[in-house]
């Protein structure tokens, strides 16, 4: 059975994100132990909140290292600000920085009249590589849902797994070898949602 490490730094959204793994097949463990998280086959990194108070929790967890480590040696998915959090450097807060395992920046959606901000329900999303092991079983144009006041922007657009557009078009997933990462919540998001994280257990890199 996976072992994943389900990273507990004050800001996620532990309980439905850990059933849902569970519920796919996965043997879950909520930590911020560094030795725990080393140990396992497999990292989500989830985030809710705001990006500030999210880098202070993974520092105060010491797990902010751990996270660049295993980003670049085992299979990770970051979900939500979890995602935002894999960039330099975010507007949010007056201005805050990241992780900067990517160049790239987070950004406050514009003003538009008739959208509301935060982009908040469920959403398209279409898949810019269809045949990524991530996507397996999910059509194209599959609904997500959605919890964000702020998109990522990556200077590589070449990271952009999946788009999804509300007042502009903007990255819904990113994608770099072992690393995958979702602004919309997979937890929450019944059927394509599950999907995507039982191809994340099965995802053999």
């Amino acid at each position: 059975m996976t072992r994943i490490a389900l990273l507990d730094y004050g800001m996620g959204n532990l309980h439905s994100a850990a059933k849902a793994l569970e519920h796919v097949g996965a043997r879950v463990d909520v930590t911020n132990d560094p030795k725990l998280i080393a140990q396992a086959d497999k990292i989500v990194f989830p985030g809710v909140g705001a990006m500030r108070d999210c880098m202070q929790g993974m520092r105060e967890a010491g797990i902010d290292e751990v996270v660049k480590q295993a980003a670049f040696n085992k299979p990770v998915l970051a979900i939500c600000v979890g995602m935002q959090a894999l960039m330099h450097h975010s507007e949010e807060n007056g201005g805050a920085e990241a992780l900067g395992i990517f160049a790239g920046t987070v950004k406050h959606f514009p003003e538009v009249p008739h959208l509301k901000v935060p982009h908040m329900g469920w959403n398209q999303v279409l898949q810019r590589d269809p045949e990524h092991p991530m996507w397996r079983n999910i059509e194209q144009n599959s609904r997500f849902y959605f919890v964000h006041s702020y998109y990522v922007q990556p200077q590589d657009h070449d990271l952009v797994a999946a788009e999804c557009d509300y007042a502009l078009p903007f990255c819904a997933a990113l994608h770099k070898d072992n690393l995958f990462a979702t602004q919309f919540h997979p937890e929450k998001s019944h059927t394509a949602g599950l999907q995507l994280l039982k191809n994340f257990v099965e995802w053999d890199i």
